[in-house]
């Protein structure tokens, strides 16, 4: 249970309760049994601060779930965040995967983010070298490295992704760096947005330009990038970043393409591009990508194997395309 839970049906330490099956998986209490309680229990509290790393741990928003603020200075979430800042989604970094980054932290020559950039100018110079590594060799830590600077110039919206900032998911990094272009200008915004928090004056327009995303209300992501850069560590960790990594401008979406404004779904196993290459080929070219078909869905393009989505698309009349067809409309 979360905290609330806990406050408002005041379960206490050494409580008997009354328990029922929630959703057909989850014990969930139901009440508890006072006439059974211990003598002198408390009420039990939430933590203030991080058990590992002392930072502060609270809910923020309207989130009910109490977490370290500590980010990338907190042990027990810096390899989680580390495995998320070379996803696929992020920099997809090819062969430094989660037990990679694993061996690396352990043998502290990845500590964070920054450190993976430097990782081959401290193998030239170190006597433990990486070839070394089990699972390791010539060919592929020459291969890791490449990869490695493959990725020194990397899209806006990955790299802001990449961060593992609370609520500033695929979708929304997306719009960020299509609205703000370049990093500098990001970077200016959400700074002076910061300074509008901590001043808590009444105008705050650089704060609500970060909450109308796209013309929606997203406060709770606006407040989450803005916690996150308030931090001097975390400004200090972007800043190392930066010195190694490049990030460059979205390409200006195509707003006179005959997908413009459309809603498209894609579905089955594609074999002509990925399901990553075909969303970023119709984002740039002005079309919004879903996830399941709908009344409001233009069209369907499916690969092999498709299964209820298309059903679904020829049922409510909707155009479905093959992927043949589909790289004939979106030719320029």
């Amino acid at each position: 249970h979360n905290f609330n839970e806990i406050k408002e049906k005041d379960v206490r330490v050494g409580d008997s309760v009354i328990i029922q099956r929630a959703g057909d998986v989850i014990p969930q209490i139901v009440s508890v049994i006072y006439d059974k309680r211990p003598e002198n229990t408390l009420p039990y509290s939430a933590p203030e601060h991080c058990p590992v790393c002392h930072s502060l741990a609270y809910a923020s928003g309207d989130d009910v779930v109490v977490r370290c603020q500590g980010g990338y200075q907190c042990q027990a979430q810096i390899i989680e965040r580390l495995i998320h800042f070379v996803s696929k989604k992020a920099f997809d970094i090819e062969g430094l995967g989660e037990k990679q980054i694993e061996l690396f932290y352990q043998k502290k020559l990845i500590q964070n983010p920054a450190d993976i950039f430097t990782l081959e100018e401290r193998d030239k110079q170190s006597f433990q070298k990486i070839k070394n590594f089990d699972g390791f060799g010539e060919k592929s830590t020459t291969k890791l490295f490449q990869a490695i600077n493959d990725k020194r110039n990397i899209a806006l919206d990955r790299f802001l992704f990449a961060l593992g900032i609370r609520y500033l998911g695929e979708t929304i990094a997306k719009s960020m760096a299509r609205i703000y272009s370049s990093w500098d200008n990001f970077f200016d915004v959400v700074m002076k947005a910061v300074h509008e928090l901590k001043a808590e004056s009444l105008a705050k327009p650089f704060f609500e330009q970060l909450c109308d995303v796209q013309g929606t209300q997203m406060r709770i992501a606006a407040t989450s990038i803005c916690d996150f850069f308030k931090d001097i560590n975390n400004q200090k960790m972007v800043n190392d970043i930066l010195l190694s990594v490049t990030p460059i401008a979205l390409k200006q979406q195509d707003l006179s393409s005959r997908i413009t404004g459309k809603i498209v779904v894609f579905t089955g196993s594609l074999t002509k591009f990925s399901r990553q290459e075909a969303k970023e080929k119709a984002e740039s070219l002005g079309a919004k990508v879903a996830s399941s078909v709908t009344g409001k869905t233009d069209f369907v393009i499916v690969g092999e194997d498709a299964g209820s989505k298309a059903a679904k698309a020829l049922e409510l009349g909707i155009k479905v395309l093959s992927e043949e067809e589909w790289l004939e409309l979106v030719k320029t």
